[in-house]
């Protein structure tokens, strides 16, 4: 199949060069979102059909395929916004039919448009798309510290919401920068505001946003957090400070569990966060499942987490036996890496649950205290056939010795 796919911005009077109106002029099926059909109505052909492009997307490929009977010379003409390989439309294409021809003709995208409006050089912005994704990127890019990012927004992430959760986790050395109808000359509208002010404004879709250093900002941009948050700094569980895992032994963990080379953590038995949130911080690439059964303590990780600018932590409270179901796997993204804070005497019940989810290469991190946990890990280790490694044994001032056990599946 051959797709002609043709960027354009929101000017209801677009401009298309002569190539371009010709190719229109001599095509027959057409496609693009409903805005896009709205603006480029006047330009196309009597007999032109339309296939609008609306969720789900397989229903609309399924249209596409239909008309693989095509003339070699006809191809289906797309309208995308902005540039259609930059998290666009052709991109889908090429996914969803890697064998497709595909001709462009690119426009510039949204967040060009609003740095040329904004006499912004963009060479050194970091882009993080929020249309119909999680958060997961966004706070990456702000953990690690990025002095300008632009960030495609949508119904859900909008700029308010945006800066809200910005305000939430202390990322206040922003200021942002919005373009709504970007391409609109009776709509468009640019503004450049602080986090305050743009959690109490709403904004006009569709629009998209760049976040750069406020000028208050004096030196170098705030740097990443300490390698080792320290124990003193942590909310604790009714005040105990046996309840953390200290940091010494903390970094020691997450060493074990080889997390620069994972993609997913699962923190069982979380209490504090405190390990959860020192793997947000030092390894921003993760996702992160922390559970725990106490209620109370997830007041104390939201606490810590934003103590520390650590979002994206996702919490799960209740019996990890109940929560951790069969449907699990299509709740949550199965993880690569498991450490296991606590388990209420279950350790077996735990990892017999873990095992079916874990990939090949997978491992599982346990700090033990007492000789029973130690018997119950070996007994574990050995009924599932995981591999061993050799343990660590550390102690710290007056504290028990803990050994640090991880094995493989």
């Amino acid at each position: 199949m051959r797709f002609i796919v043709i960027g354009i911005t929101d000017d209801p009077q677009p401009f298309f060069p002569p190539e371009v109106l010709t190719l229109i002029q001599n095509g027959k099926v057409f496609s693009g979102g409903k805005r896009h059909h709205q603006i480029v109505a006047p330009f196309l052909p009597n007999e032109a059909e339309w296939i609008d492009i609306t969720a789900p997307l397989d229903a609309v490929f399924e249209q596409y395929t239909r008309l693989d009977g095509f003339p070699d010379e006809k191809a289906i003409i797309v309208f995308a916004s902005g540039d259609p390989l930059f998290f666009g439309f052709a991109n889908t294409i090429k996914k969803k039919l890697p064998d497709a021809e595909i001709i462009l003709y690119p426009t510039f995208n949204s967040l060009q448009t609003l740095a040329h409006r904004l006499v912004l050089p963009y060479h050194d912005m970091r882009i993080v798309s929020l249309t119909g994704r999680p958060w997961q990127e966004f706070d990456r890019a702000l953990i690690e510290g990025t002095p300008k990012i632009g960030v495609l927004t949508d119904k859900e992430h909008t700029p308010t919401t945006i800066a809200q959760r910005m305000l939430d986790y202390g990322f206040t050395h922003y200021q942002m920068h919005v373009g709504e109808h970007l391409g609109n000359p009776s709509l468009e509208r640019i503004t450049t505001l602080s986090l305050e002010a743009a959690t109490q404004q709403d904004f006009q879709h569709p629009n998209c946003l760049i976040l750069s250093p406020h000028p208050s900002v004096c030196g170098d941009f705030p740097a990443t957090s300490p390698f080792g948050l320290p124990d003193s700094s942590f909310s604790l569980l009714n005040g105990r400070e046996k309840m953390i895992t200290k940091m010494p032994i903390r970094l020691l963990t997450l060493q074990a569990l080889d997390l620069p080379h994972r993609h997913t953590l699962w923190d069982i038995g979380f209490c504090t966060g405190s390990v959860s949130i020192e793997a947000r911080l030092l390894f921003p690439h993760l996702r992160i499942e922390a559970f725990e059964i106490r209620p109370e303590c997830e007041a104390i990780i939201q606490e810590n987490a934003r103590r520390f600018h650590a979002p994206g932590i996702n919490i799960h409270i209740g019996d990890f036996l109940s929560v951790c179901c069969d449907s699990i796997a299509t709740t949550l993204t199965p993880p690569d890496a498991v450490f296991i804070g606590g388990h209420g005497g279950h350790l077996k019940a735990f990892m017999a649950k873990l095992y079916p989810l874990l990939p090949t290469g997978g491992t599982i991190v346990m700090n033990s205290v007492t000789p029973q946990s130690l018997q119950l890990w070996q007994e574990a280790v050995t009924e599932l056939h995981l591999t061993p490694h050799p343990s660590t044994h550390i102690q710290l001032n007056d504290n028990n010795p803990i050994t640090i056990l991880k094995c493989t599946k």
